[in-house]
């Protein structure tokens, strides 16, 4: 007997229905017969007609076809490729709605995962609403059936490239050339041999790293060095992993930024840079606010990159070490500190995952503040390292709202700190990313 198809058949008539609240995906949530159902493009309050896209057994999602009532947070989208483009799942929000949604979702995740409130909530951090994003990673796809090469990101809800003219919140030396940039690799020997554009970008140049999955004929090169000169682009190839990124024009490229005025640190187009230039510079003299700094402090800065906060800190105070554990990215922080004369500035490479800070010399004269900068994952593995530092204050900058709440948690709970003060920042505008800063001080034990 043939098997029976489970697969469950989506209703095809939109469903009409008022949205109760958002998701922290900036999703709107209903609720039919007990069931919740997540509808994109629709808000709180909002009446809408959605039509289902998935059905899943605890859940379901669909997608606001028609708004009845138009909340008073909804505004028209600046961007024609909105709703077919994955990248960006707020734009019909309110730029004062979103950043709400963003403290809002930091608040949940701190009373869920962490079991605490702030004793008081930071003024959020905003910046530039559109051409803000100077660093992104563009697909590149051949498509015989449209007879083109896109260039982009990819669709809302799946592994394809979306048909994109422009993008309105990369940097605009960028984001209106990604027809552009399709046609110019549809004349190439190799147009259909580029996966991807790796774009990186400081205030004078623009870099973008061609990804090739063969070797390129001297012709292929010569035709984007010629593409490069005329727009006044860096070309680079990369051929393999990072380590096989190279110029091709001009000869000896150098990007670098401006942390704050007077500091200039050199990097290469694929190393670890924020995205959002002007919400990085208000992010750092937060994070110097709230560490207090003076010329006494002695501050121990993990995650830290190429230098980002390390050498703002090192102009001020007696002594920073930096400790990151990715070996290149050490290397350039030492040669920025060297650069800028800064020789209160000390780096080391180090996975404290798999050691203890306590075996390193460096650490031994312990640490009155710290600031760390972890990645998505977190620093739950060193949190029990750092209590035994002796450091009252301790700032964390994060860009994942659950692991800020269960380290927060942990350092609340276990290691004697109270959260004092957290806030988001904009930085990436018209997405549900949340980035984040926490102030924890050492509970005094009389």
């Amino acid at each position: 007997m043939a098997r029976r198809n489970r697969r469950q058949r989506l209703p095809k008539d939109p469903v009409e229905a008022t949205i109760e609240s958002l998701s922290h995906e900036g999703r709107g949530i209903v609720r039919i017969d007990g069931k919740t159902i997540f509808v994109d493009g629709a808000l709180a309050g909002e009446q809408v007609k959605f039509v289902y896209t998935k059905q899943h057994k605890k859940y379901d999602e669909g997608k606001a076809v028609e708004v009845l009532t138009r909340s008073e947070d909804r505004v028209d989208a600046k961007c024609q490729h909105f709703g077919v483009c994955g990248g960006c799942s707020l734009m019909h929000m309110h730029p004062d709605a979103q950043l709400k949604m963003k403290q809002q979702t930091l608040n949940d995740h701190l009373t869920h995962f962490g079991q605490l409130q702030p004793q008081n909530w930071l003024e959020p951090l905003k910046g530039p609403l559109f051409g803000y994003r100077r660093k992104a990673r563009l697909g590149v796809k051949h498509v015989p059936k449209k007879e083109r090469v896109l260039v982009g990101f990819r669709e809302k809800g799946t592994p394809y490239l979306a048909l994109l003219d422009k993008c309105e919140v990369l940097d605009q030396r960028v984001g209106p050339r990604l027809t552009e940039l399709g046609e110019m690799i549809a004349e190439l020997e190799a147009y259909n041999r580029i996966a991807q554009i790796e774009v990186a970008m400081d205030d004078d140049h623009v870099a973008l790293i061609f990804r090739n999955l063969d070797e390129l004929s001297q012709q292929d090169q010569d035709a984007l060095i010629a593409y490069g000169k005329q727009n006044e682009l860096w070309i680079y190839l990369q051929s393999g992993g990072p380590d096989t990124v190279t110029p091709i024009w001009p000869e000896n490229p150098q990007l670098s930024y401006a942390p704050e005025a007077g500091l200039n640190l050199e990097f290469q187009p694929n190393d670890f840079t924020q995205v959002n230039a002007g919400i990085n510079q208000v992010m750092i003299q937060r994070a110097l606010e709230l560490l207090e700094v003076n010329e006494d402090d002695r501050i121990l800065d993990l995650f830290c990159g190429l230098g980002n906060f390390s050498l703002p800190l090192a102009k001020r105070i007696n002594e920073v070490v930096g400790v990151e554990g990715d070996e290149a990215l050490v290397k350039h922080a030492r040669e920025n500190a060297a650069k800028n004369s800064l020789n209160n500035a000390v780096f080391e490479q180090a996975d404290l995952t798999k050691t203890e800070l306590k075996d390193y010399p460096w650490a031994k004269a312990g640490f009155n503040k710290i600031l760390l900068d972890p990645p998505r994952t977190g620093a739950f593995e060193v949190l029990h390292q750092l209590a035994d530092l002796g450091a009252e204050r301790l700032v964390y900058v994060s860009c994942n709202p659950a692991t800020l709440a269960r380290d927060a948690g942990e350092l609340v709970n276990n290691h004697g700190y109270t959260l004092v003060s957290a806030g988001v920042m904009d930085m990436f505008p018209h997405t549900s990313h949340v980035e984040s800063i926490a102030l924890f001080i050492k509970k005094v034990i009389n």
